[in-house]
């Protein structure tokens, strides 16, 4: 018989949520359920406003699309008893079909009546021929030990048709190892329910409408809400009120009211104090542990209100670390907002948890904490001591952001009375771009050389390398570091800074072959491949890569080598950006463009404090992807402002790219004049370069490119003898690319002085290092000239294999269908089809149930519409397709291949 739904229990808790059009379809989360939907049980948890509550509701329209029966349960606060939730249960159990007479309103229920009412659910849904699925969100609200009691001999008992999805704050106490043993359930949790950047991307698109914020806002969003749906939504709700908020975003996030609002009602006032009080006094650390938080809290429950923070999903994830024990961090949001909170507490009071906090790392090792820690809690003679004490194989890049927020705070007299100290403040400083600072500090130390430690005193070339990196002399970086390129120390950190220091400066002069065998005479053993230094190492090998031109390479080695440093030493290190420069040049090249943006997204490091090569491969890929994305103005502003900031900090050889680059929009925009008067100011820098053997002898070169650019019209002559110099120093310094382009203008200067059999020369030499190399933006970006050339080679049949094959692809990228007019022109003609109606997405989702053979009201059902809403839609589809019958809609649909 029927059970009645009891009268007191509202509807809404049977209703899901309405998912407007503004919500993104969560494809690869629905995609773990889809795989594992016979499982028994799907168990989503999560912190609040992780979409927890959207995913369940996509799930469901996904089942009913699969023709299963759904019911959907939310549970509330006055659920938490046994006898409120199993009337909840058993009235959404109604729904699907199942019906139980069992009484179960009594606060304690016996086991024997609780047996029966399994009994009787396990009868009523094996003789339900379909797949049954009931949804229960936020299941935290259930207290009552006897209600986990039922749900886990639910689940157990269950048969085959019938699936439980609980969505939860917190992990429910159930017995889950023997569903996980026998692939009987699916897991969703924190880490797997923030947005990714795509979908961060497509939710704001939806929200805000394509384009209206850029791709370092985008980037900036989604690393400081770590993709937290909720705090997203919020965003953009106060960037619709507030448009030109855009310009503070940062701040906008951290000041909101809403948010802290947010944190306090949903976040904080869950907590007990004891908790709230502990979390607080956590937000010191970019990383905790227990045995760390009893330190510094004092607190000897600290591992139990860790692990409760854990199972109540209260905003931290665990880290990844070396040892057994659990670390875990903060939402980056979430911390922020704690330490607002402890930030009103006596001064004097956080000091000391800094300080405590600065001895525990240093007792266990871990100096660049211990020193941050240190500084923070104005200790700075622990830190100072904590650096000289360090055994010099402990030494890593990470110390070089403590080491820099300590030395504001040193006396310069402590500084220089601890050698040790002192000389890794010379490294810091000469590594982060502060080259006076340290040939200052670097004298006094040469000054005590002789009483110096001995593994010191023979690091000192790495540190004036380091110097003359910054000061982009390459020539002098060779002249100190060849002597010792087979030096061995037993420092790893000074080992794979030698490495990186002599590659670089052999690949500026061309010596790529010595660049590569480096790192055959100092190999990086498997062990050490996330050491912080070897990183930079591998991603300057990266770095030399892309020097010799080779897009396609660059891209495969820096790809996977981005990946790895940010997982271990994270986005913004050394290693990190100088990959993420050479990923996002090669990607540029290889007209990938979205991967090129997203890759520099919000790296302000890349563009203003970086060594010269990623200033300048940043640099030129931005000002690039402005002009492509956006206008010639606005990549003109980028170049003007860019060229401003490297001529403060004196890197003249980036200035010369940045002028050239500017010479080549100003000519896009027809502006003779200005190009002419950028090239008089290029000329005069390469005028007092001609005689360099270092990185800027490309100077000279850079301005004759510059120079063809301007004369290609008026004086062709004079830039063909341009492009010759061009040519000759990429073919002495190896630079494949740059031998292309000049190879390529020399061929549009040619054909258009109706030299065709020396343009075709040049032509074809430069689309055969185009294959090799992968070359692809290098002929697009110099537009129809290019074009028709390429056209011109192909149709002509002067390319044969691989490279033909490749012609004809980059044909292909080419905007302008003119230039590949004649082409296979007849092939595309004959091949090319009629106009097929276009069908919204709505429609398609309509047709694809039509195609199940499902009725209006269920169509209407499973995509959460009004009947009449299907009856417009199909009326629509009849009209677009000239048909008057679903049988015939779905026909059409089925021959275009649409639906199955």
């Amino acid at each position: 018989m029927n059970t009645p739904t009891p009268k007191h229990l509202v509807s809404t808790k049977f209703s899901p949520p309405r998912i407007g059009a503004k919500y993104i379809t969560r494809v690869d989360l629905l995609a773990q359920l889809q795989r594992k939907r016979h499982c028994r049980l799907a168990l989503v948890t999560g912190s609040a406003g992780y979409g927890k509550t959207t995913l369940l509701a996509q799930w469901r329209k996904v089942c009913l699309k699969a023709s299963a029966e759904v019911a959907w349960l939310a549970l509330t606060a006055d659920d938490k008893s046994y006898a409120d939730f199993s009337t909840a249960l058993f009235a959404a159990m109604q729904r699907i079909g199942i019906s139980v007479a069992t009484d179960l309103s009594l606060e304690v229920a016996s086991a024997a009546a609780m047996d029966a009412a399994i009994a009787a659910i396990v009868e009523a849904a094996v003789g339900l021929p379909k797949e049954l699925y009931l949804m229960i969100d936020d299941y935290q609200y259930v207290e009552a030990p006897l209600a986990h009691k039922f749900m886990q001999k639910l689940v157990d008992q269950g048969p085959g048709n019938l699936h439980f999805v609980i969505g939860s704050r917190l992990t429910p106490p159930l017995s889950l190892s023997r569903l996980r043993m026998m692939d009987q359930i699916v897991e969703l949790d924190s880490d797997g329910l923030p947005f990714d950047l795509a979908e961060t991307r497509s939710f704001v698109d939806e929200n805000l409408g394509p384009g209206k914020i850029n791709a370092d806002e985008l980037t900036l969003i989604h690393e400081l809400t770590g993709g937290w749906p909720s705090c997203i939504q919020l965003i953009i709700i106060m960037l619709r009120n507030r448009p030109d908020a855009r310009a503070t975003l940062g701040d906008l996030i951290w000041r909101s009211s809403d948010l802290q609002a947010y944190l306090s009602e949903e976040v904080m006032a869950q907590l007990p104090a004891e908790l709230s009080e502990f979390a607080v006094a956590l937000s010191i650390f970019r990383r905790f542990s227990a045995p760390l938080a009893r330190e510094v809290t004092g607190n000897e429950h600290a591992a139990d209100l860790l692990e409760r923070m854990e199972d109540e999903n209260l905003l931290i994830t665990r880290v990844d670390s070396d040892d057994r024990t659990a670390w875990y961090r903060f939402h980056p949001l979430f911390g922020e907002f704690l330490a607002t909170r402890l930030a009103r507490r006596e001064g004097d009071a956080v000091r000391e948890l800094h300080r405590r906090a600065s001895r525990w790392f240093a007792a266990h090792g871990l100096l660049a904490e211990a020193v941050r820690h240190a500084s923070a809690g104005e200790d700075v003679e622990f830190a100072a001591s904590v650096i000289e004490r360090a055994a010099p194989a402990t030494w890593s890049v990470e110390y070089l952001g403590p080491t820099l927020h300590l030395l504001e705070r040193l006396p310069e007299q402590t500084l220089l009375s601890h050698q040790r100290l002192l000389f890794i403040a010379c490294l810091t400083v000469a590594l982060t771009t502060r080259p006076a600072k340290a040939k200052a500090w670097l004298a006094h130390l040469q000054a005590n050389a002789a009483s110096a430690d001995p593994e010191i005193a023979s690091s000192l070339p790495l540190v004036h390398a380091a110097i003359a990196f910054q000061h982009d002399d390459t020539q002098r970086m060779i002249d100190l570091l060849e002597p010792h390129r087979g030096d061995t120390f037993d420092n790893p950190f000074l080992q794979y800074l030698l490495v990186a220091e002599l590659c670089a400066a052999y690949a500026a002069a061309g010596r790529f072959t010595e660049a590569r065998r480096l790192f055959n005479l100092h190999p990086v053993p498997p062990a050490e491949r996330n050491n912080d230094m070897a990183l930079v190492a591998q991603a300057t090998r990266a770095s030399t890569i892309l020097l010799e031109g080779n897009a396609r390479e660059a891209e495969r080695e820096s790809a996977g080598l981005l990946t790895r440093s940010v997982q271990a030493v994270g986005r913004h290190s050394i290693s990190a950006n100088i990959c993420a420069s050479v990923l996002a040049d090669a990607c540029y090249e290889l007209d990938r463009i979205d991967v090129a943006r997203e890759t520099i997204a919000n790296r302000r490091g890349l563009l203003h404090s970086s060594g010269p090569d990623v200033l300048i491969h940043t640099s030129l890929c931005r000002a690039r992807l402005d002009l492509l994305q956006e206008s010639a103005d606005a990549a003109l502003d980028f170049v003007q402002q860019q060229t401003a900031h490297l001529r403060s900090m004196r890197q003249i050889r980036a200035v010369a790219h940045m002028l050239a680059e500017q010479v080549k929009i100003l000519l896009l925009k027809h502006d003779h004049a200005g190009a002419l008067e950028t090239l008089t100011l290029l000329d005069e820098i390469a005028e007092a370069h001609t005689a360099e053997q270092g990185s800027k002898a490309e100077i000279p070169a850079i301005a004759a490119l510059a120079r063809a650019r301007v004369l290609r019209h008026d004086q062709p002559e004079e830039a063909l003898r341009a492009l010759q110099i061009t040519r000759r120093h990429a073919e002495a310094f190896g630079r494949g690319r740059l031998a292309a382009l000049a190879d390529l203008l020399s061929a549009i200067v040619l054909a258009e002085q109706r030299s065709d059999s020396d343009a075709q020369a040049c032509f074809v030499r430069a689309v055969e290092a185009a294959q090799r190399l992968g070359l692809v933006r290098t002929f697009v970006d110099e537009g129809a000239a290019a074009g028709r050339l390429l056209a011109k080679v192909v149709r002509e049949g002067k390319l044969e294999g691989a490279t033909l094959q490749y012609a004809t692809g980059l044909l292909e990228k080419f905007p302008d269908s003119a230039i590949s007019e004649g082409l296979a022109g007849n092939a595309r003609r004959a091949g090319a089809s009629k106009l097929q109606p276009v069908l919204t997405q709505r429609e398609l989702e309509i047709l694809s149930l039509v195609g199940q053979a499902m009725s209006n009201k269920r169509i209407a059902l499973a995509l959460d519409i009004t009947i009449e809403t299907v009856k417009w839609n199909l009326r629509n589809i009849f009209s677009k397709l000239g048909v008057s019958s679903r049988y015939d809609a779905m026909v059409w649909a089925r021959k275009q291949e649409l639906i199955r």
